[in-house]
């Protein structure tokens, strides 16, 4: 396949890759701007934080998988992508112990007021009483808001460092998921706004949605404590900049962010920002998995998406349909011979029947399948009989999908 990776990308992996007969090209500085005219016969793309607009993917003639060397996806127009039949897939979880790792950088640099003391040494002031005014983040309450992979390892190490860590209470949680946070250290509490009433710290890790865009807003903010500590290593979009901005100025709080609405799509930029630069702010520049160990593994989960779909096989897509549709499921149980389903297709394509999935699954011993066909409407009996009576078809059933 021909892979082009838009951003930085483990030379010994490109290696293995090319060994492995695959023409790799390695673009680390295209932007969104420039990734149209680039694209060209690409099979498949690469990126990291490179946005992927829908002018890129109307500019490639061979793309079929656009790969997020990360968990996510908010950078990728993936309903533009899925219209025109490209995979949108991502690599979760590789990176959650970097991010963990900035998100308790950020933690301790407020409690400790790093930055600011690094930068009165640095111009030759020396204020030890200004600075000797910590509380110690130990008996503190962090609440985190996001339970996924990140949040259960930003809650281990908290927890090492004897704060008490809660998340709200879901009854849909599992039984694997709740021994997790038992073993993260995490306890429940009722509902958000007790969380956020109780908790001395706020992380955020959640992914960028409808619903989370803003999530942390002027109404979350009224519900936390003063001088209660505000930090998000998730995605810039899901604070109200402005409305965090006030409670900075007026409440005594203070906020740890890797990320920022607008930031720049690029590596290196001009980038001026109120929230960014406000005195009660610790801010870096959206670093959170950019450690060699996570971009190692980060790496090793690329090259597990890309063998299996050089083997038809897709892993972590975010832009297929998760629910079944159609009205109506034909199960056709039948010998696994050559051009059995096409026949079905057809009948069903002869009565203007609309097939919405698919599934062909087969026996051991390769003898026998079944086919689950779902289809636009309800199937009459004639089309079904016309099926049953075809070569190798065993038996059909019809299911109406409620």
């Amino acid at each position: 396949m021909k892979l082009l990776f838009a951003d930085k990308f483990p030379e010994p992996r490109l290696a293995e890759l090319s060994d492995q007969g695959h023409e790799c090209r390695l673009e680390p500085d295209l932007g969104a701007d420039e990734l149209p005219g680039a694209i060209g016969d690409a099979d498949v793309l690469i990126v990291r934080s490179t946005k992927v607009t829908e002018e890129t993917l109307t500019a490639a003639s061979n793309l079929g998988m656009v790969i997020r060397a990360g968990a996510g996806t908010n950078t990728i127009d993936k309903q533009a992508a899925a219209d025109r039949g490209i995979y949108v897939c991502n690599v979760p979880g590789q990176n959650s112990l970097a991010v963990a790792e900035l998100t308790m950088g950020l933690l301790l640099a407020i409690d400790r007021r790093i930055p600011d003391a690094v930068a009165d040494l640095r111009s030759a002031h020396w204020d030890k009483a200004s600075y000797s005014k910590a509380d110690g983040v130990a008996g503190k309450r962090l609440g985190i808001i996001g339970l996924g992979s990140i949040g259960l390892a930003v809650a281990a190490r908290a927890s090492a460092f004897a704060m008490d860590v809660v998340a709200v209470e879901k009854p849909t949680r599992s039984t694997f998921e709740r021994r997790q946070a038992a073993e993260a250290g995490v306890s429940f509490v009722d509902d958000l706004d007790q969380l956020l009433a109780t908790s001395d710290v706020v992380s955020i890790h959640v992914p960028l949605t409808d619903e989370t865009q803003g999530f942390v807003n002027a109404d979350f903010l009224a519900k936390c404590q003063d001088g209660a500590w505000i930090l998000n290593t998730s995605r810039g979009e899901v604070v109200d900049e402005a409305a965090l901005i006030q409670a900075l100025d007026q409440r005594d709080m203070w906020a740890g962010l890797d990320v920022f609405a607008d930031e720049p799509g690029s590596g290196q930029a001009r980038f001026t920002s109120a929230l960014a630069q406000h005195p009660r702010t610790y801010g870096t520049h959206h670093i959170g998995a950019s450690t060699s160990q996570a971009q190692r593994a980060t790496a090793a989960g690329v090259l597990d998406v890309l063998a299996h779909y050089a083997h038809g096989e897709i892993r972590n897509c975010v832009n297929l349909e998760t629910q079944p549709l159609g009205t109506c499921a034909l199960v056709v149980r039948h010998k696994d011979r050559v051009g059995v389903l096409s026949s079905i297709l057809q009948e069903l394509k002869e009565a203007g029947f609309n097939v919405k999935q698919m599934e062909n699954q087969i026996f051991l011993g390769s003898e026998a399948a079944v086919a689950t066909i779902r289809v636009a409407q309800s199937v009459t009996a004639e089309t079904t009989d016309k099926i049953r009576s075809l070569e190798h078809v065993l038996n059909v059933m019809v299911e109406e999908i409620t």
